[in-house]
């Protein structure tokens, strides 16, 4: 393989400086997770690190997705952005106690903050997400007006603004310290294990086990993205990665084009339910439930390997009722890409074992990985190569869109916390919820889906995890829900407008790299991806299949039932089990299987 370039002479000063900045956040973000603040004997308020950390995002984002009509205004908001957050981390010890008796006091750290932070969000997440914080904001500002149950207490402008900028429960708080600190590390993980060849390693390890199978091709894929899926954190750029690879390849083995795309998008979506990552939800749901980051991944695991049973049978079961084989012989026979690449696997062994082993902290565990990912490279082909510094350094600047897009987005989720406590609004929202269901769990399921799905259009799998968490999950756990079961249940149909019309912003970049029509991938994508709107329901009323209570002989009979539950079902939408299935047969399947799959529902 042939290095990068060194530098990318298209974006000139403002690539530079955006990589130099990236870089400097990554290293932040390593030396706080090492603690050298505690070696160098140096007090510091984590607020201080997060104001530095988002001071540097909101750098990046305006080098990275720049104004072209009025091109100065960039450099002007970098340099604000940059005097201003190392201005808050130095004064905010006294600044912080001064705003609490005088909210006055801070309005000149807390007003430019805020604006440059809704700006910044525009440019990397949009108007969508940009119009729910502003409406938050609104209501803040306003919701003592509101009627009924959304009635809000009154907070003055003042002390809303400061609130919301500097407190703990605002933008410097939890989403933001995760993701400073642990989904920074993974990252840079993912994108170095990238840069040293592991995504061309995982598709050659996926050809080589799947490529001799019938539907070789799907399969293929659905291995490659769920194993890069897992760690890349997001769905759109698992498309951008192996898609390019899998669907065309895909398409030339027989597979129609909204097929190709539509299984492309349904495994790289399925990268945010796969632990150990989870599109950084992972880490967030532990810190908001407040139990060990394990016990998250545990319950995530089996719904998630029958999310992808699923589409491994359905891949199949196309690919038998189509008369499509394996892929051509030169693709997945060589067994040699994955010998030279077997080092690839030892980062993710050190992973699980500082996780669950050593039980290490998350951004601890992705430090190590790390370590030994840069110890293994040279034994990787061409890894003293990649490993040259300006090459390296190359590499993990251009981690600095990703880092820029999700810390801004962390950060203005904080606004959503903050308003949430500040007026109460949560507490509404779920009287308001449980309400209109009457106290039927089955029906506040429906509308919880039926929320999550429209509020997650469009919205990076943080932010969908976020607000959902803050304004959906309560409900649940007020009618009976276990709180892990309820935050999945919301995670699940959250992710699930990533591949649901009319905004199914992975569909419809599958269908592009496939040459689709966007809508027909969308509904293909809906097809395959059937169990992550079905499984959610099981689980939330039978925690047994999320590994949670009722001990090991209902978590086993819970996961035999829904996985002979997921065959039945995928045999009556593909409508063929050996020969093609007539309709009655399909029906009796298709009962069959949601029978199995949601047994607690009729119970």
């Amino acid at each position: 393989m042939t290095p990068p370039p060194v530098g990318d002479k298209a974006e000139g000063t403002a690539g530079a400086v955006a990589g130099a900045i990236a870089i400097a956040l990554i290293a932040l973000a390593i030396g706080w997770a090492l603690g050298v603040h505690r070696m160098l004997r140096i007090a510091l308020y984590t607020e201080q690190f997060l104001a530095v950390a988002l001071a540097l995002a909101l750098a990046l984002t305006f080098l990275t997705n720049r104004v072209r009509v009025f091109p100065i205004l960039d450099w002007v908001l970098v340099v604000l952005a940059l005097v201003g957050g190392l201005w808050l981390a130095v004064a905010y010890p006294s600044l912080s106690i001064e705003a609490a008796i005088d909210p006055a006091v801070g309005l000149p750290a807390a007003v430019p903050l805020l604006v440059a932070l809704i700006e910044a969000l525009r440019r990397t997440a949009g108007w969508p997400l940009t119009a729910i914080i502003l409406l938050f904001i609104a209501y803040g500002l306003f919701g003592n007006l509101m009627p009924g149950n959304f009635q809000a207490l009154s907070v003055a402008p003042e002390r809303l603004a400061v609130q919301l900028a500097l407190d703990t429960n605002g933008v410097l708080g939890t989403p933001l310290m995760i993701a400073a600190t642990v989904v920074v590390v993974f990252v840079a993980f993912g994108r170095l294990l990238e840069h040293l060849g592991g995504a061309a390693f995982f598709t050659d390890a996926a050809a080589l086990a799947m490529g001799r199978f019938r539907g070789g091709a799907a399969k293929i894929a659905i291995l490659a993205s769920s194993l890069f899926g897992s760690i890349s954190g997001s769905a759109v750029s698992n498309v951008a990665t192996t898609g390019v690879v899998t669907i065309p390849l895909m398409r030339r083995a027989g597979f129609k084009p909204q097929t190709s795309a539509g299984i492309e998008a349904v495994a790289s979506t399925g990268g945010q339910l796969m632990p150990p990552v989870m599109g950084a939800s992972a880490f967030l749901m532990a810190e908001f439930l407040e139990i060990p980051y394990a016990e998250v991944v545990v319950a995530a695991l089996v719904p998630a390997l029958l999310y992808y049973l699923a589409l491994f049978l359905l891949a199949d079961l196309t690919a038998a009722r189509d008369a499509i084989g394996g892929v051509s012989a030169t693709v997945g026979s060589d067994p040699i890409p994955l010998r030279r690449g077997w080092p690839f696997l030892l980062p993710f062994v050190a992973l699980v074992a500082a996780l669950f082993v050593l039980n290490y902290q998350p951004a601890t565990a992705g430090l190590v990985a790390g370590g030994v990912l840069l110890v293994v490279a040279p034994l990787l082909p061409n890894g003293l190569v990649y490993l040259r510094p300006a090459l390296l350094w190359h590499a993990l600047s251009k981690a600095g869109g990703a880092l820029a897009q999700i810390l801004v987005v962390t950060a203005a989720a904080g606004i959503v916390i903050g308003v949430l406590n500040e007026t109460g609004l949560s507490f509404g929202l779920t009287i308001s919820l449980t309400s209109l269901a009457g106290e039927s769990t089955l029906a506040l399921l429906v509308l919880a889906a039926g929320v999550s799905i429209v509020l997650g259009m469009g919205m990076p799998t943080v932010a969908v995890y976020v607000l959902l968490a803050a304004l959906v999950a309560p409900a649940l756990v007020r009618l009976g829900i276990e709180p892990i079961a309820a935050h999945l249940f919301v995670l699940y149909f959250g992710m699930m407008s990533m591949i649901t019309p009319p905004v199914a912003i992975a569909a419809f970049a599958a269908a592009s790299v496939g040459g689709a029509d966007p809508m027909r991938t969308g509904f293909e994508a809906m097809k395959f991806g059937w169990p992550a709107y079905v499984l959610p329901f099981a689980f939330a009323l039978n925690p047994a299949l999320i590994l949670q209570g009722g001990g090991a002989t209902a978590s086993l009979l819970g996961v035999s039932t829904a996985a002979a539950g997921v065959l039945a079902v995928s045999v009556a939408i593909i409508g063929y089990a050996g020969r093609p299935l007539g309709a009655s047969a399909r029906f009796l399947a298709l009962t069959l299987g949601l029978a199995l799959i949601g047994w607690p529902l009729l119970a």
